[in-house]
């Protein structure tokens, strides 16, 4: 078991990470370290993430950085990061910015630290939830919902207009998951400014990702007003998540054979007969919310982009999509999975910008990193995915540019293990990948079919973070290609949607629209 984690994300008795690296006078570290103050000079603590990928690239494979009295060990070669990838001798960390994340999600999948029992609990009991079988089920859901999204889209393009690329595949994915997970409907695409839930959870991933860039004993004093607002936003995240739970409850469940929350609420561990406390449900919810939106919508805005910026990927994934797909108006289930080339887009997409874009692992005996570096039990470091998926040993000289074929099926038989790591590593990686997948891939086969997408020449790629990556302020122009039209939304076409402010009430029933 790995060794108990304070509040704070590091080993009780480690003021940090140095006092489980031996050695760490090896690693090497960025010039013109400040005393107390560490490493800062040039940071920008709102790209934290990118400025660790500067210093990689300047330092090699494992390197150091000092903020504020506390050593942090970064690692991105593919032979340290296969070793850490080592179940037996490492787990998965809680530190940095997910840390920071408990006072929302407490010990839900995500945050949960490794000794704490609610972890296995909840898998246990949702991974079914996850099965193909599950999966075929959401299936029409995602059609639904993808339905509401080209509608919104065609009304923008015969307006003229451009799209907000971040802002709509964040509305698409938070009413998927929400729908195919929970039975709600937060009626983003009716709405002219983000859900309020949405704004909550921007605000508590942005101070979570905050609290980082400052001094733990100065931020009750540096922070104060930020800390308010924080637990408005998390005040907000749990009454929302209570009253979704709240109606449930209300009017009965479906016998733990319906979604996610039917098994939070319903399903007992199949061996020990445990069920989730309703806390802990809570805890679930938000983080599936958050977890699986947030993630999924920047591995789609990412994709829209390079496939924006690549004609010609683009038509050679729309020749695979209308020769798998056909005329039909809308895919099947099995149909999904056959867009390989698609797929290997959205990869080289998570290749060049994981979403979630690093991972911790603590070791949890005295061992050696790679033969090379000694680590006591509890020492932790941070593996930077976009740096480990630019390695040039493995992905060679080119590693920056964009090219799908690097998921070629022979390609990756080629690769070495452990290089390619969008959701993690071992038994805490995301539960929910095949899902995120299957979205993804089944919402841009549509939009390709359905729109030729352009780019804004002047537009430069920014990415900004909060925890995860997005890219900031994409937006496309789009031109209706002719075809087979948007799929036809698979429940009834106009649903009543609380809080609406057009005083419509009615959902733009999408069959034919913009033909």
């Amino acid at each position: 078991m790995a060794q108990t984690t304070s509040g704070a994300g590091l080993p009780k008795g480690f003021r940090g990470a140095e006092q489980g690296w031996p050695e760490l006078h090896r690693i090497p570290h960025p010039p013109h370290r400040l005393p107390l103050l560490g490493d800062v000079l040039g940071a920008d603590r709102r790209t934290p993430l990118q400025d660790s990928m500067r210093h990689a690239r300047a330092l090699g494979p494992v390197f150091r950085r000092r903020a504020f009295g506390k050593e942090f060990v970064f690692v991105w070669g593919a032979e340290l990061v296969a070793d850490l990838a080592d179940e037996a001798r490492f787990a998965k960390h809680v530190g940095l910015g997910v840390a920071n994340l408990r006072p929302v999600a407490g010990d839900g999948l995500f945050t949960a630290y490794n000794h704490e029992p609610n972890w296995q609990l909840a898998h246990d009991v949702l991974a079914p939830g996850f099965s193909r079988e599950a999966m075929a089920g959401y299936h029409l859901m995602m059609l639904d919902v993808a339905a509401r999204l080209t509608c919104h889209w065609d009304r923008a393009q015969a307006a003229g207009r451009t799209v907000d690329v971040p802002g709509d595949m964040t509305k698409l994915t938070l009413e998927t998951i929400a729908r195919t997970g929970f039975g709600h409907d937060f009626g983003s695409f009716e709405r002219a400014r983000p859900h309020p839930f949405v704004t909550a959870m921007v605000g508590t991933l942005t101070h979570a990702q905050r609290l980082n860039s400052v001094p733990a004993p100065l931020a009750p004093y540096l922070l104060r007003g930020a800390s308010r607002r924080n637990a408005a936003d998390i005040a907000h995240l749990n009454r929302t998540v209570d009253d979704l739970v709240g109606a449930r409850r209300t009017a009965g469940g479906g016998g733990g054979t319906g979604d996610l929350l039917d098994r939070m609420l319903e399903v007992a561990h199949p061996e020990t007969g445990e069920r989730l406390s309703p806390e802990n449900v809570r805890r679930q919810v938000i983080t599936f919310l958050v977890a699986g939106h947030e993630t999924t919508s920047g591995a789609l805005s990412f994709a829209l982009h390079y496939l924006a910026r690549h004609p010609e990927v683009s038509a050679r994934a729309r020749a695979e999509i209308e020769r798998v797909w056909g005329d039909a108006p809308a895919p099947g289930y099995e149909q999904v999975a056959k867009l390989r080339y698609l797929r290997r887009v959205l990869d080289e997409s998570l290749r060049l910008w994981p979403t979630a874009p690093a991972f911790a692992r603590e070791a949890r005996q005295d061992t050696v990193l790679a033969g090379k570096h000694p680590m006591r039990p509890g020492a932790w470091a941070l593996v930077l995915t976009p740096m480990l998926h630019r390695d040039p040993e493995v992905w060679g000289a080119d590693a920056e540019r964009f090219d799908p074929d690097r998921f070629d099926a022979q390609a990756v038989r080629a690769r070495p293990p452990h290089v390619f790591k969008p959701f993690g590593t071992g038994a805490r990686a995301c539960i929910g990948r095949q899902f995120a997948l299957h979205e993804a891939t089944l919402v841009l086969g549509l939009l390709l079919r359905r729109y030729e997408l352009h780019a804004d020449p002047d537009y430069r790629l920014k990415v900004t973070e909060r925890l995860t990556l997005m890219p900031e302020g994409l937006r496309l122009r789009l031109e209706r290609r002719t075809g087979p039209a948007a799929p036809p939304p698979q429940s009834a076409p106009a649903l009543r949607v609380p809080d609406q402010k057009d005083g419509s009430g009615l959902r733009c029933p999408v069959a034919g629209a913009g033909d």
